[in-house]
């Protein structure tokens, strides 16, 4: 995800969301940069839209903070006007009419995700040009082209919520763990009709992928523990 300082604040970001059997799992890295600075190690890219429908922000921060907050206000007054919560389809139209409309100035991606008494869970794809794509499960921001494959293999119709969210937190360590512009700890919301569950992975408790060093506490441990022994003369 991305700010704008010159270089605009991006979260160059893994976002996920996936449907489970009774509701859907979506997750998220948590690193907005400024080109190579980042600004934000612990930021919070699964924006609530309404009490059972939140998305996933991806691409300029600013950009996805502004139509996440026309959204909601939205959706509020369309909530008081019927007199029931919205559908998931119904926010997920709502962002793809902003994004569409808007595609010349707005420059994020977004995942929507959420359940509803109509359709059970859903999750939405909204990607740059503003087109809407009803999937499965759906990925997005930098971190997910080095996923598509991980997905291709590893995802199946009818998990149980327990495999979903655990697919869900091992893609984006995955990501994070190549992707430069992904990072921090990993979020994951999960929402069925008992309502939403919020959890937190912190970075330290991510599995290391592809020989990655141990965290440490001081540059003199790293050191320590890999100098060679000395050559024997």
């Amino acid at each position: 995800m991305d700010l704008n300082l010159n270089a605009p604040h991006s979260m160059g970001t893994t976002i996920i969301g996936v449907t489970y059997n009774g509701g859907v799992v979506l997750g998220a890295d948590s690193r907005t940069s400024t080109g190579m600075y980042v600004a934000n190690r612990a930021s919070d890219k699964i924006t609530q839209l309404t009490d059972n429908v939140y998305v996933c922000r991806s691409g300029s921060a600013a950009d996805s903070q502004v139509v996440s907050d026309y959204v909601r206000h939205s959706l509020h007054q369309h909530t008081i006007q019927m007199g029931q919560p919205a559908t998931v389809k119904v926010a997920a139209n709502l962002i793809r009419l902003l994004s569409y409309n808007n595609k010349n100035m707005l420059q994020t991606g977004l995942i929507v995700g959420g359940w509803d008494k109509y359709e059970g869970g859903k999750i939405y794809g909204i990607p740059l040009g503003g087109t809407l794509v009803e999937q499965p499960f759906t990925i997005g921001g930098s971190g997910s082209s080095y996923l598509y494959g991980f997905f291709d293999q590893a995802w199946k119709e009818g998990m149980t919520k327990e495999e979903a969210e655990q697919l869900v937190v091992k893609a984006v360590s995955l990501a994070i763990a190549r992707d430069g512009a992904s990072g921090g700890v990993v979020r994951t919301v999960i929402i069925n009709s008992e309502g939403v569950t919020r959890n937190f992975y912190p970075g330290d408790k991510l599995p290391l992928w592809h020989e990655e060093l141990e965290p440490q506490n001081s540059l003199l441990d790293i050191l320590n523990a890999t100098s060679p022994e000395p050559m024997a003369m």
